[in-house]
């Protein structure tokens, strides 16, 4: 009985230890302060659009220099900023990159971009 508990003690605590990871994983994208940058947007009581616009285009360019990978969304989000100023061609930009580096995303872009040329 004494022997059983002991194989089971050391079968937990092996197992336990299996788990305890220390490499650190890097993200796969640069976030930045793109989830900041969406709650302000949603919020709608921080900056104004050109404030998020430009803090935006800040961190992409130190995305950018930091050779991390854009998150999905955040150039389609930037293109959303730009479109509602009045900016169609930095909404047409932006929109173009997010299709360009996520592919899957084109019949939305697509749509965003013919609703936005009716308005």
């Amino acid at each position: 009985m004494l022997q059983t508990f002991k194989l089971t003690l050391l079968a937990a605590a092996l197992a336990l230890c299996g788990c305890a990871n220390k490499t650190v994983v890097p993200p796969l994208y640069g976030w930045n302060g793109y989830e900041k940058n969406i709650d302000t947007y949603f919020r709608g009581d921080r900056e104004s659009l050109d404030t998020q616009a430009k803090l935006m285009e800040d961190d992409l360019q130190k995305m950018r220099a930091g050779g991390k990978a854009i998150p999905p969304g955040y150039q389609a989000h930037m293109g959303l900023l730009y479109g509602k100023q009045g900016d169609m061609g930095r909404f047409q930009k932006h929109l173009e990159a997010e299709k360009q580096q996520f592919p899957e995303s084109e019949s939305f872009i697509d749509f965003l971009l013919r609703k936005f040329k009716k308005n």
